[in-house]
C-alpha cells in the first residue's frame, strides 16, 4: 500500500525528472544567433561539400575562398583574379544539397 508520504515523494521524483528532461531539450535548441549541436554538425557538413565543391571546379581558385555556415547560409569570402571566378563560386556553393542560401563576399584583386 502506498502511503501519502510516499505519494508525494514520487509526485516530487515525477516533477523533478520532467524538468530535468526539459532542460536537456532547451540545451540543445538554437536560437537565432546560436546553432544547436545538430544544426552545428549539419552546417560543418555543409562548409565540407561546398569546399568540396569549389575543389572541383577548375574554373575557381578555390584555395583563396573561404567558406563558413550557418543555418543553412553559406557566406564566401576571400579572393579571386576575376569576376567570372566570383560568380561561378557563388553558382558553386548554391548547387551543393542543403544550402538555403549564398552570401557572396569574395573580392575581386
Amino acid at each position: 500500500m502506498i502511503t501519502s508520504k510516499k505519494k508525494f515523494s514520487l509526485f516530487i521524483l515525477a516533477g523533478s525528472l520532467s524538468l530535468l528532461g526539459a532542460g536537456f531539450n532547451a540545451g540543445c535548441a538554437g536560437t537565432a544567433t546560436k546553432e544547436s549541436t545538430g544544426e552545428y554538425v549539419d552546417d560543418s557538413t555543409l562548409t565540407t561539400k561546398v569546399k568540396a565543391a569549389l575543389l572541383g571546379d577548375d574554373a575557381v581558385k578555390s584555395f583563396e575562398i573561404h567558406v563558413n555556415s550557418f543555418k543553412g547560409v553559406v557566406q564566401l569570402s576571400g579572393f579571386v583574379d576575376n569576376d567570372g571566378q566570383k560568380s561561378q563560386a557563388g553558382r558553386d556553393a548554391a548547387g551543393v544539397t542543403g544550402v538555403r542560401d549564398v552570401q557572396n563576399n569574395i573580392s575581386i584583386k
